[in-house]
């Protein structure tokens, strides 16, 4: 963590290796992202990003690899949001630990997370009430070299260059637990909550296709215990997603699901990634 003008800045982990350091470069690999997203209907306006009548999710499922390989699948989702950048106040951005292991949520100390786009302000309010109420606990261990959330930052700082993110890295919470945290957020407005999670691991291509295709179906069905860890590295929070869309009654929308083979991979070994968005 470092200081900067007295605010506490957790710095970029995975800039140069998940992504581009330049922010030209970056900026540019971001927009290739959108267009080579996926257009779901309704059929895009003529400049292909967006349609002003795409309602404002109150949740999208996004992927966390390296950009250029789940990218344009996580443009799929963040298009959805282009129609509504005024609107959107904060992000509440929940992803699996990959590094450190613990129980429960971790949430960050810092004031800032810094960017190669330039550095996204923390609410630091949503979180403190979130930590109060018990739902999370401050670590910064277990976010220092935690590429889920990060990897988000780009498109976030392109698309809703004013909000405020509140991130958590989710590690041993059961859906319950998670679900718990949505709750204390969610009714607060110009709120949306992301969720990253990819989806299959090294399976080849058509297996892949074969079990991502399931997976999406439990998403779809608001399943919360039809998604394992062998189908999504991030299934706690995204268990918890589904938990708050079966007790609220949200759509849940596919958007895109492709996997590295369709993007920047061969097909021996591939990664799975889904677009969904809530309604």
């Amino acid at each position: 963590m470092s200081a900067t003008e007295g605010r506490r800045v957790r710095p970029a982990a995975v800039a140069g290796t998940f992504y581009p350091s330049d922010p030209a470069e970056l900026r540019q690999l971001v927009r290739s992202c959108f267009e080579a997203a996926t257009d779901t209907p309704p059929p895009p306006t003529p400049d292909r990003y967006h349609d002003p009548t795409w309602p404002l999710p109150r949740a999208l499922v996004v992927p966390h690899a390296g950009l250029i390989y789940s990218g344009p699948v996580a443009a799929s989702a963040y298009q959805r949001l282009l129609p509504h950048t005024v609107a959107i106040r904060r992000v509440v951005l929940l992803g699996p630990s990959h590094r450190v292991a613990f129980r429960g949520v971790a949430a960050t100390t810092a004031d800032a997370w810094a960017s190669p786009l330039g550095p996204v302000a923390i609410d630091t309010d949503v979180v403190q009430r979130v930590v109060g109420a018990g739902a999370a606990f401050f670590s910064d261990a277990a976010h220092a070299e935690e590429h889920s959330l990060e990897v988000q930052l780009p498109f976030l700082r392109e698309v809703v260059p004013d909000a405020l993110l509140a991130p958590f890295v989710v590690g041993d919470a059961s859906a319950a637990q998670v679900a718990v945290l949505l709750d204390l957020v969610w009714d607060q407005p110009g709120t949306v909550v992301i969720i990253s999670s990819d989806l299959s691991h090294y399976h080849r291509y058509d297996d892949a296709v074969r079990l991502d295709r399931h997976t999406a179906g439990e998403i779809l069905a608001r399943h919360p215990d039809g998604v394992s860890d062998a189908d999504a590295c991030g299934n706690r929070p995204l268990r918890g997603l589904l938990r708050v869309a079966e007790q609220r009654d949200l759509t849940v929308e596919v958007l895109d699901l492709r996997n590295s083979g369709d993007t920047a991979g061969d097909r021996k070994r591939v990664v799975g990634y889904g677009a969904f968005a809530l309604t």
